[in-house]
């Protein structure tokens, strides 16, 4: 059974998803916007909204990650119940995440030794993300 994390903005996602392509070095998603769905003339889609980010998705480390802004009319509250976890067997692979996600973001644990892993780490992101990445021997 694969777990895969669907990320949820306001707005950011167009960034977001650039920014995580280029921490987990990804190739460059393809952007689905709200101005491809089939038009709904009773429900007529704001010219703004369309630009907003319908679905993506990041391929790195035999996982996926999936993105999105919030739907038309609706928002995100962000909130520290999740995180994404990123394991590694790499270590060169794995400071070169973490050094790349470091960017705008708060460190919880700086990337160190633990009793569980060899490299551990935990930092909140520009966008408000919690990611715990390790290496995973």
């Amino acid at each position: 059974m694969a777990v895969t994390a669907y990320l949820n903005f306001n707005g950011t996602c167009r960034d977001a998803a650039s920014f995580y392509a280029k921490a987990f070095k990804a190739p460059e998603p393809k952007l689905m916007y709200f101005s491809e769905m089939p038009p709904d003339p009773a429900n007529p889609l704001d010219p703004e909204l369309g630009k907003l980010v319908m679905h993506t998705e990041l391929y790195f480390e035999g996982g996926c990650l999936m993105l999105s802004d919030a739907m038309p009319g609706s928002s995100v509250r962000f909130g520290d119940n999740i995180s994404i976890m990123v394991s590694s067997k790499d270590e060169q692979s794995l400071r070169g995440y973490w050094a790349r996600l470091k960017e705008g973001a708060t460190i919880v644990m700086d990337l160190s030794p633990q009793f569980w892993s060899p490299l551990h780490g935990y930092l909140v992101d520009k966008f408000g993300v919690g990611w715990q990445v390790y290496l995973d021997e």
